[in-house]
């Protein structure tokens, strides 16, 4: 046991608070101080407990942790044996008991507690003698003798802090270098090693039992796990071996080689995310590993997760040391290159400057161009050229001679921003050129071209565009490229086109890159023949190029081509590319677009219907599947041209997903765009009087959720299918739509009028129970009234249609059609066979028709309506009266119908003849038969 004080143990090892510790403290003093005053003799004898030395250094209490609490207390430890030390790292390696389970521990417990009692014994006898000043006086000698051992030898709390701290750094450092204590029992010690045992035996099968048993007891143990993985491993079972190798891992996490080990064994499952995992947990145990954050960045690589590796990249610049010079640099240009590629000029910028910082001296020439590339293809020219100023050897000199031009200021900035020596010595408005002082580096030299140029410093250009151009092109192509974008991006057509010119014509760089920036240069110096020329060339060489062909069309329609600007704008991918790749389907509707506006301009109406079809039916995709609407090919003429048909279609198995991927590739154009190009569709095949297609893309577009869920434009689409399904004579539809719209618009006398002409023209009774059901809904509604009373009229209901009339007639007494509908039902129900007061019927009738005449006046309409209600009950002679009298009389004119609609002398001849037929006179029926009725 170790001679500190149970109660500072007990702290150390955790087991007790530091306010505990100083209790228990304080209250052991003033024990000892007691006990001390009654046993002086045996004191001597008796070893000081903060004094002795250990000879066995209890667990968890190290060497130097001892030395450094005993440096305090002013002891001088011995230090422990060689095998005493093996005996310590075995213990803090492999053991796992507590000490209150250690019989020795538990012997000195008991023997201290004796040892108290016989203490207490003799006090209690000595206190009963006499003495008492001696004893007085000589407890007062020991208790300034135990004040001033205290002051010596208890530690204060700052020593015990500063003894907290020591632990503080040896326990992290203990984490750092040595492995995780293991969990495993001391009962269960044995049995692991039996299995272990076992398994260098070969009887694995007796190995994996035993491992099964302690997991079962001591599930936090990582032994057996480890076990079970070298024998699967050894029994060519890798998944298996795998994963009990992930559980002993996680359970000793700190073994950084066995998370490597793992993470190749992922990798020959082919499971990188694993690897990923394995490599990360190495990593977080030894970060300053470079080979563990590349092999983790490869892989992050390798499953695309570009962000992710160019994090790993950036660690391994922060651990590589300043001497690793040449791989810092390599690796950044690497890293700049991937950002590049991936369009992250920002980070590929950021990396660069950092190596130009850190290593100046290593810097290459090809690293050199990198940096100024990518400084130019941020537009940051200032920067590029501080790049070559610094270090490609570029010196800049102060003309005297030629100060006062008429550019100072543009030159000046250009120093400024370069260097701030510069920028004292161009504080005045001087003008610079700059000229190449070291090395012929084409490729820098281009650099520095298109840096001037975007500076607008054109004093040393022109030699260096010379020296440039007396290069071949078939050589330094690109660099003939470079220069002649900078100069089209500055507006400088006249000084690009020498060097595009060069460049069509040479055999390795005629690309169409090259014809697009020539056909451009050409066309903004207004050589529109010669811009089409070259425009088609970029065509011819890229038939997928969408920019090239739209400019091309808008030449040679201004050129008057009408027909080589159709051609240009003719489909670039076929219906399977369309479907799968939405880069493609955005081209071919942009193309469209142009196209079908072209086509209207020039009057070509069903071309100008297939390209809006073509559009539309990309965006109703879905919504015309839903609608089993289908785009077909027909030959008219001799011309193919599309049709919207009905068509079975398939079914698609996620429509939510494939309206998604569909929004995904229609989303070039706003809803709005879409919507303005739906209505001019429908409202174009109304003209050329299409109206069942018309029917059908309204039917298709109301399936589809972006119209059908904005009212205002559903209402709009009803109106449409409505007026499509009238003016096509599908009556059936048209009821669908007019019923859905009187539903929501009860009082809108107009749509009652539409529903009643449909009604009497579809020839169908399906109207009846839906305006008796509106009527239970809606009582008072006096259109919806008197419609109810006219079917029931028409269908024999004659007492519920009379009830309908007199309520309209009580509502609205002075309109004449009430009082002639409810006059002509006491006719009908006076003309049946079985009545019981058939007079008082006709009388009846009669009333409400006069009324009927007297508020409509005595007109053709009032006339033959009476007389046709005296024909009906048998009065013929009083019937041919006002049949005569209504043929003398004139039609009514309204405003907008045909003046023979509203003519009844047709219809009143007709039935004055049949009274003339049936008494005999057919001279007189044939006289106004041939009179009025015949064409």
């Amino acid at each position: 046991m170790s001679g500190f004080s149970s109660e500072l143990i007990d702290y150390l090892e955790g087991r007790i608070t530091f306010e505990e510790f100083d209790q228990r403290r304080d209250e052991r003093k003033a024990t000892e101080s007691e006990v001390s005053a009654e046993r002086v003799e045996e004191e001597d004898a008796q070893p000081s407990t903060s004094a002795h030395v250990p000879g066995h250094i209890k667990e968890g209490v190290s060497p130097g942790v001892q030395q450094a609490f005993a440096s305090m207390l002013g002891d001088k430890p011995e230090p422990p044996s060689s095998d005493e030390q093996q005996e310590e790292g075995e213990e803090d390696g492999f053991s796992y008991v507590d000490d209150e389970e250690d019989e020795d521990y538990k012997a000195e417990e008991e023997q201290k507690v004796r040892l108290e009692m016989e203490e207490t014994e003799k006090r209690r006898k000595r206190r009963g003698k006499g003495g008492r000043g001696r004893r007085n006086r000589k407890q007062r000698e020991l208790e300034e003798e135990e004040e001033e051992e205290d002051v010596e030898e208890d530690p204060t709390v700052g020593d015990v802090f500063a003894l907290d701290m020591e632990l503080n750094r040896e326990n992290k450092k203990m984490m750092r270098e040595r492995r995780q204590r293991s969990k495993l029992p001391r009962a269960l010690r044995g049995l692991m090693g039996e299995a272990n045992i076992r398994y260098a035996r070969g009887e694995k099968e007796d190995a994996i039992l035993m491992c099964m048993e302690i997991i079962r007891q001591a599930p936090l143990a990582y032994e057996p796990f480890s076990t079970l993985a070298m024998i699967y491993e050894d029994d060519e079972d890798m998944d298996k071996a795998l994963q009990f190798g992930l559980i002993a891992a996680h359970l000793n996490p700190s073994d950084c080689e066995e998370w490597i080990r793992l993470a190749e064994m992922s990798l020959e499952q082919d499971n990188i995310r694993q690897a990923i995992v394995c490599y990360s947990k190495a990593i977080k145990y030894d970060p300053t590993n470079v080979r563990y954050v590349w092999e983790r960045s490869s892989l992050h690589m390798r499953l695309g997760e570009h962000r992710q590796c160019m994090d790993g990249y950036r660690r391994i610049l922060s651990l590589l040391p300043m001497e690793d010079g040449e791989h810092f640099m390599q690796l950044s240009k690497d890293m700049a290159k991937s950002y590049y590629e991936s369009n992250d000029l920002p980070s590929a910028l950021g990396v660069i400057e950092e190596a130009l910082e850190r290593h100046p001296g290593l810097v290459s020439d090809d690293f050199i161009n990198m940096a100024a590339e990518l400084h130019i293809a941020n537009r940051q020219y200032s920067k590029a050229l501080q790049v070559l100023v610094q270090f490609a050897g570029v010196v800049l000199v102060k003309d005297e001679s030629e100060s006062g031009c008429e550019e100072p200021r543009q030159e000046e900035r250009v120093a400024e921003e370069t260097t701030e020596e510069e920028e004292k010595k161009n504080e005045e408005d001087t003008k610079t050129e700059e000229e190449m002082a070291v090395k012929e580096d084409l490729d820098l030299r281009a650099k520095l071209t298109v840096c001037l140029i975007h500076l607008h410093v054109d004093t040393p250009l022109e030699g260096l565009v010379s020296s440039l151009m007396e290069q071949s092109p078939e050589e330094i192509g690109d660099l003939y490229l470079d220069v002649g974008e900078a100069y089209l991006e500055e507006g400088k057509y006249m000084a690009a086109l020498p060097l595009l010119s060069a460049l069509v014509i040479s055999e390795k760089y005629n690309l169409a890159v090259v014809w697009l920036r020539h056909a451009e240069c050409l066309k903004a110096l207004g050589h529109m023949e010669a811009a089409a020329q070259s425009y088609t060339k970029v065509v011819d060489m890229a038939p997928q190029h969408l920019e090239a062909r739209l400019s091309l069309a808008t030449l040679q329609q201004q050129l008057g081509r009408p027909e080589c600007a159709l051609k240009a704008l003719e489909s670039m991918y076929d219906s399977e590319t369309l479907a799968q790749d939405s880069s493609a389907a955005q081209k071919e509707l942009k193309l469209l677009l142009h196209r079908s506006t072209l086509l209207k301009t020039q009057g070509q109406t069903q071309d100008y219907l297939d390209a809006m079809i073509t559009m539309i039916s990309m965006l109703l995709k879905v919504a015309m599947q839903r609608a089993k609407v289908c785009v077909r090919s027909v030959t008219v003429s001799g011309v193919n041209h599309l049709r919207l048909a009905k068509a079975i279609l398939p079914e698609i198995a996620d429509h939510e997903a494939a309206y998604l991927d569909n929004t995904g590739k229609t989303n070039i154009m706003s809803k709005e765009d879409w919507w303005q190009l739906l209505v001019s569709c429908v409202l174009t095949l109304c003209e050329v009087r299409r109206y069942e297609e018309a029917e059908l893309l309204v039917e298709s577009a109301m399936e589809f959720y972006s119209f059908y869920d904005n009212k205002p434009r559903r209402k709009e689409m009803e109106c449409f299918g409505l007026s499509a399904t009238i003016l096509d004579h599908n009556y059936y539809k048209a009821y669908n739509y007019i019923r859905l719209m009187l539903m929501e618009n009860v009082d809108r006398p107009q749509l009652w009028n539409i529903f009643n002409q449909l009604t009497i023209t579809s020839q169908h009774q399906r109207h009846h129970r839906f305006c008796l059901r509106l009527l239970l809904k809606y009582p008072d509604n006096h259109a919806l009234g008197v419609l109810c009373g006219h079917n029931a009229m028409v269908s024999g209901s004659f007492k519920h249609a009379l009830g309908q009339y007199v309520q309209a007639f009580q509502t609205h007494p002075e309109t004449p059609l009430h009082s002639l509908c409810v006059g002509l039902t006491f006719f009908h129900m006076a003309s049946q066979k079985y009545v019981a007061k058939r007079h008082t019927l006709v009388l009846q009738g009669f009333s409400f028709l006069w009324r009927y005449v007297d508020l409509r006046g005595v007109c053709q309409e009032s006339m033959y309506n009476l007389g046709r209600a005296l024909h009906q009950i048998g009065l013929t002679h009083l019937a041919i009266h006002y049949y005569q009298t209504a043929l003398t009389l004139p039609a009514q004119k309204l405003e907008g119908i045909p003046d023979d609609q509203l003519d009844l002398r047709r219809e009143i001849a007709f039935n004055l003849s049949l009274i003339y037929q049936a008494s005999g006179n057919m001279a007189m029926a044939h006289q106004l038969i041939n009179t009025h009725c015949v064409v």
